[in-house]
């Protein structure tokens, strides 16, 4: 398994030695934009790691968020892009159809990316009734690192958030991964 991290701007910095890829939060909602965004994208690519971006979507105007956040997001082609799927800071989340149109949509928009689900263990298990998580799912559970208690593929395993989101990747190699990201199918 492969070991990596994900930022937001609560994250000044980060260390990427030992790591192999880092997702980097973009956008959230319609109105917001990762300030430290591009300084994280270009220290995980200045070291090497397979790199992908997320948006942490609120309920309602979907179309209009998957729009803010490739319009916003940092990418390059080959990097992933994840609908983060959970709580808002209201207490409110979107719901499964929204977070089904927003992968979808975000594929429309961004036909040649991956586009893959985060979501925790309470919204995969209690929450979705479809099981959609596009090009692959991204999910929480805090326990051994590559062993969430869920019996669905994963690709990406967030085990803890202590002292900061620490993840696997279900892939072989770093190669293999860098190919799956980019597309390649194997």
């Amino acid at each position: 398994m492969l070991h990596g991290l994900d930022v937001s701007s609560y994250n000044a910095s980060f260390d990427p030695r030992g790591q192999s890829f880092v997702f980097v939060k973009a956008t959230e909602g319609r109105s917001y934009i990762n300030p430290r965004q591009e300084a994280q994208a270009r220290r995980a690519r200045d070291a090497g790691l397979v790199l992908g971006f997320y948006h942490f979507l609120w309920p309602g105007n979907i179309e209009a968020q998957a729009r803010y956040f490739v319009e916003e997001c940092d990418s390059h082609w080959e990097d992933p892009l994840v609908c983060d799927w959970e709580f808002t800071g209201d207490g409110t989340a979107a719901t499964n159809a929204e977070k089904d149109h927003f992968i979808r949509e975000v594929k429309r928009l961004r036909p040649h990316k991956r586009v893959l689900l985060y979501c925790n263990r309470d919204f995969w298990l209690n929450r979705d009734t479809t099981s959609y998580a596009g090009d692959g799912l991204w999910i929480a559970d805090y326990r051994t690192a590559g062993k969430p208690k869920i019996k669905a593929k994963w690709l990406f395993h967030q085990y803890t958030d202590n002292p900061h989101d620490k993840n696997v990747a279900n892939f072989s190699s770093v190669k293999a991964l860098r190919a799956w990201a980019s597309g390649a199918h194997s």
